[in-house]
């Protein structure tokens, strides 16, 4: 018998839709729907899906574009890198161009950046960090700080987007309130 209810209980959490009862000897007592997707099982991908634009052509600038040109890019988005794709192709990369590239290797050298062409500053594909989208984020937040960037594109294969430090920290933040309002609607007994 106590193999059957388990496996009735096992099934309930499969229906997430349904309110989930049992009926125990002083009445009926409910519990929590499953819990959503722990942190450590938070993943790129994740961060990719809920940002709230997919990876578009505006994101990337080619290695023979001047710097000014994707600098005027970065700041009509208002962002801060930019992917660097080779001429003539749209899957792969070249490098990264960051407002940091332009301030260290325009600004601070007295290079113009009219004149100075993107691959000649760019974080080459060799020199690259890159994550995919299945690594978990708590691994990509840790490359970024060991490293000391704000950018990573995110690779599977070709570029499939690119994710900052802000879209980590906003992922892990929206994973938190969530938790927090789970766990308050769960001590209020209004979770179903």
């Amino acid at each position: 018998m106590r193999a059957f209810v388990r496996g009735l209980l096992a099934r309930a959490y499969e229906i997430p839709k349904i309110q989930r009862k049992v009926t125990a000897g002083f009445g009926c007592v409910t519990w929590p729907p499953p819990p959503e997707k722990g942190l450590e099982n938070l993943t790129v991908a994740d961060v990719l899906s809920i940002k709230e634009t997919d990876f578009n052509t505006w994101m990337s600038c080619r290695t023979n574009d001047t710097v000014f040109d994707a600098v005027k890019n970065m700041a009509k988005h208002n962002i801060g890198s930019l992917v660097v794709l080779k001429p003539g192709d749209q899957q792969n990369i070249a490098g990264i161009v960051t407002e940091r590239d332009y301030m260290k290797k325009i600004i601070w050298a007295g290079r113009s950046s009219k004149l100075t062409k993107v691959g000649e500053v760019m974080t080459d594909e060799s020199n690259l960090i890159t994550v995919s989208s299945g690594t978990n984020i708590i691994k990509a937040m840790q490359l970024m700080s060991d490293h000391h960037i704000r950018h990573v594109p995110v690779i599977d294969g070709k570029i499939v987007g690119l994710i900052s430090m802000v879209d980590v920290v906003r992922a892990i933040v929206d994973h938190q309130n969530g938790e927090l309002k789970r766990l308050n609607q769960f001590i209020k007994g209004d979770y179903y």
